[in-house]
């Protein structure tokens, strides 16, 4: 899956509070990959990254895996064709919900 093309729904946009925990705020979109089911039997997740707004729908490239070691569930990365980053910028991006999970950074060159 890392390097696929893929059209991400966000339904948790950038400025967003999480809808179970209000204190939570995604700095960060965050939405599903219709028609891709993941391990906890719905749509997979995926966190945007390189867009500085609000959206509603993102198509781009998968540069990443979060695998969630305590939890069925793997969050895909996905950002803008041509954009790079580091391992500990992705983490960095994703910590304000991946801190209660223990979890390993999958990247293509990994």
């Amino acid at each position: 899956m890392i390097g696929a093309a893929v059209t991400v729904l966000v339904d948790r946009p950038l400025g967003s509070e999480h809808p179970e925990h209000p204190d939570l705020i995604y700095p960060v979109n965050y939405g599903y990959i219709p028609g891709i089911m993941a391990p906890d039997g719905e749509d997979q997740d995926a966190y945007i990254l390189g867009v500085d707004r609000p959206l509603k729908r993102f198509s781009g490239r998968v540069i990443a895996v979060i695998h969630r070691l305590d939890d069925v569930e793997d969050k895909w990365v996905v950002a803008p064709a041509g954009k790079h980053y580091t391992l500990e910028e992705i983490a960095s991006a994703v910590r304000f919900q991946e801190q209660y999970f223990h979890t390993e950074i999958r990247m293509e060159n990994e």
